[in-house]
Order: structure tokens, then sequence, then C-alpha cells
């Protein structure tokens, strides 16, 4: 299956020769949340061929992006996890993908509703740099039975390290409520229902960061 390209010298034509083909960004996207396996990609994009899946994560891989790990026994798994790189120059990219496309999701249908809008709405586009320029800390994030891990190092988004300095427990319904609630009351008390665990300094830096205030 050949990989298209435009053949134009200029910095957005070269930009999508590596992430502009269908399915690249959504594949990026299940990597925020952390190691993935191939299985686990498949279950969460369905409407994606098998052969196609390989093919993006093959080309992903030699483009820098994400890196494949074959974890030891009695583990024995492979995963694949975004490079350092790929947090640096890609992930802004999604951010702003899903903000433009934030207002034009029907957050009223049950299909909006799921442990993955519930991270990118409660989480991930709620990311304020400027309030944490001095963080490095690691957060685990579980939204209806799914698990995310990232890290947040030196007002970046980055990939988890170590053990998380505090725990989120939500249900998708909250965190999306929080952002996308019709009022004030609403978003406030969907808020109020989010679980953190940790101490209390690094519940409330998170808190800044990602102006989870209720």
């Amino acid at each position: 299956m050949p990989t298209r390209v435009y053949n134009q010298n200029c910095p957005i034509a070269r930009g999508l020769d590596v992430i502009g083909e269908r399915w690249t960004l959504l594949i990026v996207r299940e990597l925020i949340g952390g190691p993935r396996r191939y299985s686990d990609l498949r279950a969460e994009l369905p409407g994606i061929a098998t052969n196609l899946l390989a093919q993006r994560l093959k080309e992903l891989q030699e483009s820098g992006l994400i890196d494949r790990t074959d974890l030891p026994a009695p583990i024995g798994r492979t995963v694949y996890t975004l490079t350092d790189d790929a947090w640096q120059r890609v992930l802004p990219i999604v951010q702003a993908i899903a903000l433009f496309g934030l207002d034009k999701i029907d957050a009223m249908d049950a299909s909006a509703i799921t442990p993955l809008n519930g991270f990118l709405a409660g989480l991930l586009l709620s990311f304020n740099p400027a309030a944490a320029t001095e963080l490095d800390a690691t957060y685990r994030i579980d939204i209806d039975g799914r698990r995310f891990e990232f890290a947040v190092s030196n007002g970046h988004l980055a990939k988890a390290h170590g053990e998380p300095a505090v725990t989120l427990t939500a249900a998708a319904a909250d965190l999306i409520a929080s952002r996308l609630g019709g009022d004030t009351a609403t978003r406030k008390s969907a808020l109020r229902r989010v679980r953190f665990e940790g101490d209390r300094k690094a519940v409330a830096a998170m808190r800044d960061a990602f102006a989870l205030h209720g």
C-alpha cells in the first residue's frame, strides 16, 4: 500500500507527508494516554483494517514518532509509545485539532460519552502551560475503567515517568459536563464529583495546571 506524498517543498506539505495520512493522528491520539498494545489500538479504532494499522505504525516508527517495545516475561507483550519528539512536536497539533472540533461534537448524544472524550475535554484541552512551568510530575487518570497516564514536565505534556503524583478518578460524563455543561452550576457540580488522590500540594498544582477548580 503506497504512501501518498504532496511533492511540495513547503513545511506544511512536508509535515502532512508524515502525519497527514488517514488514521495517523488518531493513532497518535490513542498513544497520548500511555503505552498501548496492537490489540488495544485495534479495539479503539474499529474502522481501520489490520494491515493498514500495521503500516501506519511502521511509518510512525520510521518517522521517529513512536517506539515499539517488547516487554520481558512474565508480561511478554509488545507495546507502542510516543517518543519525546512526538510529545514535543505532534501533540500540540493534536490539541489544536481537538480544540477546533470540540464545539462540533454533540455533547448530548450518548455516543460522545466515552473515556477518550472525557480525557480530551476534561484534561488535555484544559492544560495551561503557564501554570505548569515548575511542574515535573506523572498523573494517572481513570475514566470509566480506562486508564490514561502522562506527565507534565517544565510546562509541557510528556511521557509518564515513575509513579503518579496524583490519581484522578472520574466518569466521562462528568469530565465532559465540567467543560461543556450548559451552565456554570452544571459544570461545577460535575467537577465536584471528580476524585483526586495524592499529596495536597500535588493535587493543588494539578488543579491549577488543568483548570480543575470547581
